[in-house]
């Protein structure tokens, strides 16, 4: 090589040791690295990260067989500002020569023979690509665990302060719920996850069910909560309610006996009063002894079946008084059917005459059968539109 080759070579390879030396600075300085480093592991994560040690022990030996070549050459090629063809012979066998010596390691006796062995040599771009396979091992470990812990650390500091949050409010309430499944099981997956990240396959599917439990637990303290501190509000608003199922069955009632006596009806189609039934259980929720976890199950179930009471005995009426208007309509679409056999001469037809007197003996009668009378009308209009038996 000449002057100004060695030269280049010198710069760019400084260049290429400073970028080295940044990046296993940044590989040391890293978080996993630094918690890797003094953990305790276990299973697939211990097995990974000895073989990233010994990546990184490897890493650092030609790391440094490296830095002494550089410094040899840097050395010489100071000695002369214009070296001379022994000196530029020697520089280049430094810069493109196997001039890195890697010591023989030291193996077990079983492993050792008795000839000599001589050290290996590299050239410096064969170190470089050797340290570069080590640095790719160690990251290629760290980006593994740290991909799990990434997932799965900060989804459990979640659950912890979620089982916090659960204790409290179970303090708050007084209640005797025991946490100490879910908080053993927090517990024993941090470990797992902490301790072998590589192994914790099924650490996702169990932190995420006792995730689900403790948040199904902070809703049912904190629906809890809520009834303590609203049950003086929401009684009154239950006696308002029950007040208006009362008005709406007592209107049920009497729509019932107004239509009954009008259309026939079955037995089950008697309005049944639940109000009483109602209030009895919201005097039963005044003097319960048990917790409010309970209590409020039951004052949210007494509210839902006070709407529905409301909305059934509402409906049924309107459902009554809507077969009145049925049978009304039914008489109107029997005059409209009289009428128009009327006028196509068919109205003393004896067949269409003894189906019009049949549906109207069946709609004048007390109390009418609404399904028959519907059947008459009908057997009429196809009589009178020549669609008859």
């Amino acid at each position: 090589m000449s002057r100004e080759g060695v030269d280049h070579a010198l710069r760019a390879r400084a260049a290429e040791r400073d970028r080295i030396s940044g990046d296993l600075l940044d590989l040391e300085s890293h978080t996993t690295f630094q918690v890797l480093k003094d953990a305790t592991l276990s299973g697939a994560t211990r097995q990974r990260w000895a073989h990233a040690k010994s990546a990184l022990s490897r890493l650092w030996v030609l790391h440094d067989a490296y830095l002494a070549v550089l410094r040899d050459a840097e050395r010489t090629r100071a000695l002369r500002g214009r070296p001379g063809a022994d000196r530029l012979a020697e520089l280049t066998a430094l810069l493109t020569g196997p001039s890195v010596v890697l010591p023989t390691a030291v193996r077990p006796v079983e492993q050792r023979s008795l000839l000599p062995e001589s050290d290996a040599r590299l050239t410096l771009d064969e170190a470089v690509l050797r340290m570069d396979a080590a640095f790719r091992e160690v990251t290629g470990a760290l980006s593994e665990v740290d991909a799990v812990w990434s997932a799965l650390l900060p989804r459990l500091d979640a659950a912890d302060a979620l089982l916090r949050t659960v204790t409290g409010l179970r303090d708050r309430l007084g209640e005797t719920i025991d946490l100490t499944s879910p908080a053993d099981e927090l517990r024993d997956l941090r470990a797992a996850v902490v301790a072998d990240p590589l192994g914790a396959a099924g650490a996702d599917g169990e932190l995420a069910r006792v995730t689900r439990v403790l948040d199904d637990r902070r809703a049912d303290l904190e629906r809890a909560l809520r009834a303590r501190d609203e049950y003086g509000r929401r009684r009154e608003d239950l006696l308002a309610a029950l007040d208006r199922v009362r008005a709406a069955e007592s209107e049920a009632r009497l729509a019932h006996g107004a239509v009954v006596v009008k259309i026939s009806l079955p037995s089950s189609a008697a309005p049944r009063s639940t109000a009483g039934e109602l209030a009895g259980m919201l005097d039963a929720l005044d003097v319960a002894a048990d917790g409010w976890l309970s209590r409020a199950v039951r004052l949210s179930a007494l509210e839902g079946a006070t709407r529905d009471a409301e909305n059934r005995a509402r409906t049924t009426a309107k459902a009554l008084y809507g077969l009145v208007s049925r049978r009304d309509e039914l008489r109107g679409r029997l005059g409209a059917c009289q009428a128009m056999a009327v006028r196509k001469g068919r109205a003393e037809d004896p067949v269409a005459a003894g189906l019009y007197e049949r549906a109207r003996l069946l709609l004048w009668s007390a109390p009418c059968d609404l399904t028959r009378a519907a059947e008459a009308v009908e057997l009429y209009q196809r009589a009178i539109h020549g669609g008859g038996r």
